[in-house]
């Protein structure tokens, strides 16, 4: 396995990993622009981590978005490491796309459109995989998403960033989530809804209130506290 540390790429094997420090680490590999490519390279802002984050893709684009709003984030690194490994074909390499730092431990993610993982793709994930319970971590690929999450998230994104109240709404809408009441309720029952729908899409961004993102967010989303939502 290999890293690229203060600059300069070092590698390990693997049953060495307990003795590396993960400090200093950056990118194994970088990416540029250029105007005939397929895919859609870019930098995201993250509100946990304070900074811009590198994607490959809008796939990629849209797991940052998730992990920021999950909200157990400390930090993220994009392409972290080279993984060598001996399959079928002989020896390949593989780049996992994300190594994140949670609050809750260490996840090495792939990210690959459920349509397009091939077998090759699934020897990669699988050496990926070991690798991450050699040392401990959790491993996910993220293969898709319903439909309507990516949509809600961006919605509750445009709203993620410090926000006043001068109208004093915020603790009648903390009160109504307390009472399992709907978006629509929590809302119109405010002196402001349009004002009051911009705030609760700032408590849903930051889980002071939480809802079931397995449905689309709509009026008729039940909201609850942010105990309750997790």
């Amino acid at each position: 396995m290999t890293w690229r540390r203060d600059g300069e790429e070092v590698s390990y094997p693997v049953g060495e990993l307990a003795r590396v420090a993960l400090t200093g680490l950056g990118p194994l590999r970088w990416f540029s622009w250029r105007r005939d490519q397929r895919h859609r390279p870019g930098l995201k802002f993250l509100v946990s981590t304070g900074r811009l984050h590198g994607f490959e893709s809008l796939e990629e684009a849209r797991l940052l978005l998730a992990l920021d709003f999950a909200g157990e984030v400390i930090e993220v690194l994009p392409q972290p490491l080279r993984l060598g490994f001996h399959s079928t074909q002989g020896r390949r390499e593989h780049t996992p796309d994300f190594l994140v730092l949670t609050r809750t431990g260490m996840w090495l993610v792939d990210v690959r459109p459920a349509e397009l993982i091939e077998d090759k793709d699934r020897e990669s994930f699988a050496a990926a995989a070991e690798l991450a319970g050699a040392w401990g971590w959790h491993f996910a690929v993220a293969a898709g998403w319903r439909g309507h999450v990516p949509v809600t998230l961006d919605w509750l994104s445009s709203r993620r960033r410090p926000l006043s109240d001068p109208l004093g709404l915020e603790p009648g809408l903390l009160a109504g989530a307390a009472e399992h009441r709907t978006f629509g309720e929590l809302a119109e029952s405010s002196a402001c809804p349009p004002v009051a729908r911009a705030h609760l899409l700032h408590l849903l961004w930051h889980r002071r209130v939480g809802l079931d993102l397995m449905e689309p967010l709509g009026d008729q989303s039940v909201i609850v506290s942010g105990e309750m939502g997790g």
